[in-house]
């Protein structure tokens, strides 16, 4: 494969969605996509043949995890994380910004980056902007992102305004950086997006998204939203930050991921996504399926020899049944992580891919309100008949 490249394919008569393809060193993209979160190099239970199989496009690592443990270098003598993982597939590494910030407590920002702490020996880090691009090249991902500095909800316009001059100034300097290692390390070519911050302030993301333009990147990612904020506001925002990027350039929102806001999301435009929730709620036996999210450690399921989902194309649909799975959670087995894990990203791979042939139809919009009806409507469901079975075993 040459150089990276986004074509739009077709455009949604009713809203903003759009459907397109990323071409990339690794392989082609279909978009809109979501990207399996692997962090520290694997998504948590599976392997790459597991996310080939479930239709997985694209995935995310972590510069923050994998420069702590295992090290870029080593990765980088691995062959990088291609190579590494045994994934022959596009992937997108992140910058580890929001990590540094989510998960040490003494982190201090400057001009010249952010010092932290390790979480894992205490150790004292450096990330200038120059240190994650030579992260991130010798990660050898397809797409690379700036280092930036969200800020979490809420915050004052001051502590936005500061943090967003920062991720701006980072981003100049990083796009010098990923100019300066362009040539060097892997024969693969890797392509840098920016960040639009500005927390929930109209003029700050506008601001944000206009300088970034300015320094015309190969995509722009959407960040520090879904951190608390009313949903109507997280989408206020995606709306003036989606105005302001080209039209003929990627748009990926970091971090939303659950099915309702993805599918908002398409509609306002957007052609990206990660999200640790369809991982991180399988292993904890939440299951993502198109009536809602099913508790299947639930006493319900004791005797349901139904598939999760009846309309799931899934491995784990084909063989297993609710009460087995349920069977498995309970008696502490470790299949019961890697099957859910298998069900709830093939729910999301068949969400985006829904999404894609609706717009290609001409009917998005309705689609997308059929989708919420039934999935939000189930929820409500199952929520009364919760609420009803907890007052009855209450009197």
């Amino acid at each position: 494969m040459g150089d990276f490249e986004f074509k739009i394919i077709k455009k949604d008569k009713n809203s903003k969605a759009r459907v397109g393809v990323i071409k990339t060193p690794h392989g082609e993209v279909n978009t809109p996509v979501f990207m399996p979160v692997g962090t520290q190099a694997s998504v948590k239970t599976l392997c790459s043949e597991d996310l080939k199989q479930i239709g997985a496009e694209l995935i995310l690592g972590n510069t923050y995890h994998l420069y702590l443990r295992p090290g870029h270098q080593l990765v980088e003598k691995a062959g990088g994380l291609h190579k590494f993982m045994g994934w022959d597939r596009p992937i997108l590494t992140d910058s580890g910004g929001f990590q540094v910030f989510s998960l040490n407590s003494l982190t201090k920002t400057s001009e010249e980056g952010v010092r932290f702490q390790s979480h894992l020996d205490g150790s004292y880090h450096l990330f200038t902007p120059e240190k994650v691009i030579e992260i991130q090249h010798a990660l050898g991902g397809d797409i690379i992102m700036t280092l930036d500095e969200p800020v979490l909800y809420p915050c004052s316009p001051e502590q936005a305004d500061r943090a967003n001059k920062l991720t701006l100034n980072w981003a100049k300097r990083c796009k010098q950086a990923h100019e300066e290692w362009k040539d060097r390390g892997f024969k693969h070519k890797q392509t840098l997006f920016g960040i639009i911050q500005g927390s929930t302030y109209p003029e700050l993301r506008k601001r944000s998204a206009e300088a970034l333009v300015e320094m015309d990147f190969s995509g722009y990612a959407i960040g520090g939203l879904s951190l608390g904020e009313p949903k109507i506001t997280t989408f206020e925002m995606v709306n003036i930050c989606v105005s302001y990027i080209p039209k003929e350039k990627p748009r990926y929102l970091m971090g939303v991921g659950t099915p309702e806001d993805m599918v908002e999301a398409i509609f306002c435009g957007i052609d990206m996504f990660d999200c640790v929730l369809p991982t991180r709620n399988a292993r904890n036996a939440s299951l993502f399926t198109r009536f809602g999210k099913l508790i299947i450690k639930n006493a319900e399921y004791a005797f349901d020899f139904s598939p999760i989902d009846p309309q799931c194309g899934c491995s784990t649909c084909k063989n297993y049944s609710r009460a087995y799975l349920r069977h498995l959670f309970n008696a502490g087995e470790v299949s019961a992580l890697r099957l859910a894990t298998i069900h709830s990203l093939h729910f999301y791979m068949d969400l985006m891919r829904m999404a894609r042939d609706a717009i290609l139809k001409d009917e998005f919009f309705e689609w997308k309100n059929d989708f919420l009806k039934k999935y939000q409507s189930n929820q409500e469901e199952k929520l009364t008949n919760n609420r009803n079975n907890q007052a009855g075993e209450r009197r």
